[in-house]
């Protein structure tokens, strides 16, 4: 039995170089492949940034309508109640977030359209997903079949 023990010894002395390269190789490929699925999710997710501060305006637009018989104006967006909407936005009309950057459109009397552009790193998203906005008749774009307002 002891003559079989030297050459055991010989064959199992531990991990060879072309067998660390490979298991280096199979990680590298396994974190490209979750670091774009991840930074995918969070453009995705950061979208929820846009549709909130537009909806919060909608509701708060329709609700000064019913008050004022007229919709806010832009600098009564984010003036706080009952002379205004009190929208929280950020430096720049930047959402919470800081991920849109909010305008308002064709804003009369009887009309409204507030729309959120992407800003930064969301502005890497998806090109049809980039500008959110909604407006007095609640049409929103881009439209339900791009996916973007899910």
């Amino acid at each position: 039995m002891n003559r079989w023990k030297p050459r055991v010894l010989r064959y199992s002395r531990g991990v060879t170089l072309i067998e660390l390269m490979i298991v280096v190789v199979v990680i590298a490929i396994l974190a490209s492949i979750s670091v774009t699925s991840y930074r995918r999710y969070m453009l995705r997710a950061n979208r929820t940034d846009a549709m909130t501060t537009l909806l919060q305006i909608q509701v708060a637009q329709e609700k000064f309508f019913l008050q004022n018989n007229r919709y806010a104006t832009e600098a009564e967006i984010t003036a706080a109640p009952p002379g205004g909407l009190g929208i929280a936005l950020g430096t720049g009309n930047t959402t919470l977030g800081g991920f849109y950057v909010i305008s308002f459109l064709d804003a009369t009397d009887t009309t409204y359209t507030a729309r959120a552009a992407a800003t930064g790193g969301q502005a890497e998203d998806i090109a049809a997903c980039q500008t959110f906005s909604i407006n007095h008749q609640g049409t929103k774009t881009p439209a339900a079949s791009d996916g973007c307002w899910r």
